[in-house]
């Protein structure tokens, strides 16, 4: 009997996606939804960036070059100029979505078997790249109490083995929203330098911070050989449908190699990257009022949680996503339950259980990640739902004054979701 790879089998599902079904059949039965799962914002992609693809005159839509049109590229140096992060056109690499050049970064950068150091909970897609890649994700725990904060570097030395090769951060963080400090950032440099590791970091949200700074790996002195940002225009412009990314280094010998991977998958999107010079154009004011409407829903989401009983979320610095533990048995069954067997004034949310954005089995069972990409009405309203299903949920467990003590009454709790 023919059977499927081991790398398929091994591929984890989505915690954002898997429960699309269910979500689906919800709506079929009249319940209305409120996405909270999945990092798509209702904020409207920018006019400017799809008119440039309108006015453009193609009569024959061409493959572009394999890192990207020049045009482009030139046009990333000024943007990333303004972040005060200085590189050359041929430093970037045009990548399909930011999830392409995480994979060239794993692809080029670790061999089969090789590890790769990543503070948890992180995005879920990191562990389906590495399964991709044949690589080992080796978490460090981030804990909750601490809204996520990096944990302390001496938790990460003891994990460093012969098989390491990069440490890998998301700042500010999805799915938690924690936003690196200077200081933070300056460990993971000593880290990296003491053990000739490489530092990816993927740098999606930047726009987006609240309270404090942003800092990049590349404002981190003494790094250029080791350092491979991730980047992706999708959050940004509020445009995830272009799936245009990029992978930007200073080390010639990993762009080269990442050339070869970039040539085999041919060329990015073309009508995309043209969005994406548009984009360099808009002003920097464009990020103010979407920065301020994202800071005022994280405000808002997180005020309502808090309100909860048995509900804790620490305040996100930065993205938008939050992690909030909740008052349940478990969250995978809590957030099939709310799409399956729940509806508020014939509606109900749907969020993505945190288990799927940690690599340690049995870690979030009492936590889900929030994307604060709705209007604040439509915020308001979910909260309501939540509020609501805690109320009426089967598996509801009360919670002492820490994550590992938990009294847990099932309530007669039904199995079988």
């Amino acid at each position: 009997m023919l059977s499927i790879s081991q790398r398929g089998q091994d591929l984890p599902a989505s915690p954002i996606r898997k429960l699309v079904p269910f979500a689906e059949a919800a709506k079929k039965r009249g319940t209305k939804v409120y996405h909270l799962n999945i990092g798509q914002p209702d904020i409207e992609t920018p006019p400017a960036i799809i008119d440039a693809v309108k006015a453009t005159d193609i009569r024959v839509l061409e493959y572009s070059h394999s890192a990207g049109n020049e045009s482009y590229r030139r046009k990333l140096v000024q943007y990333y100029k303004g972040v005060g992060i200085n590189v050359s056109h041929d430093q970037i690499m045009v990548t399909t979505g930011g999830s392409e050049a995480i994979l060239f970064a794993f692809f080029v950068c670790l061999n089969p078997g090789d590890e790769v150091i990543i503070p948890e909970p992180f995005y879920a897609n990191y562990n389906s790249f590495a399964v991709a890649a044949g690589v080992k994700v080796v978490p460090v725990t981030a804990n909750i109490e601490t809204g996520f904060a990096l944990p302390p570097i001496e938790q990460f030395e003891p994990l460093v083995t012969p098989r390491t090769r990069a440490i890998m951060v998301c700042s500010p963080n999805n799915p938690t929203g924690y936003l690196y400090s200077r200081e933070e950032m300056e460990a993971l440099k000593t880290l990296c330098l003491k053990y000739n590791l490489y530092l990816f970091s993927d740098e999606a949200y930047r726009e987006f911070c609240y309270d404090g700074a942003y800092v990049s790996a590349m404002h981190l002195t003494g790094m250029d050989e080791q350092v491979v940002l991730i980047d992706t225009i999708s959050k940004r412009y509020s445009a995830c449908g272009a799936r245009i990314g990029a992978l930007v280094t200073k080390n010639k010998g990993i762009y080269d190699a990442a050339m070869k991977f970039a040539q085999a998958r041919l060329s990015p999107p073309g009508l995309a990257q043209i969005m994406g010079e548009a984009a360099v154009d808009l002003p920097h004011s464009y990020f103010d009022g979407t920065r301020a409407e994202y800071q005022a829903r994280r405000d808002l989401l997180v005020q309502r949680l808090n309100a909860i009983p048995g509900v804790y979320c620490p305040q996100p610095g930065g993205a938008f996503y939050a992690i909030a533990r909740l008052p349940i048995d478990d969250a995978d069954l809590f957030c099939q339950w709310l799409l399956e067997s729940f509806a508020h004034n014939g509606q109900t949310v749907m969020l993505a259980p945190a288990t799927g954005f940690y690599s340690t089995p049995g870690l979030g069972k009492q936590e889900v990640r929030l994307a604060y990409v709705l209007n604040l009405q439509d915020i308001g309203a979910a909260m309501d739902c939540l509020e609501a299903a805690l109320a009426q949920y089967p598996g509801r467990i009360e919670l002492t004054s820490t994550a590992s003590e938990l009294t847990i009454d099932l309530k007669n709790h039904a199995g079988g979701l």
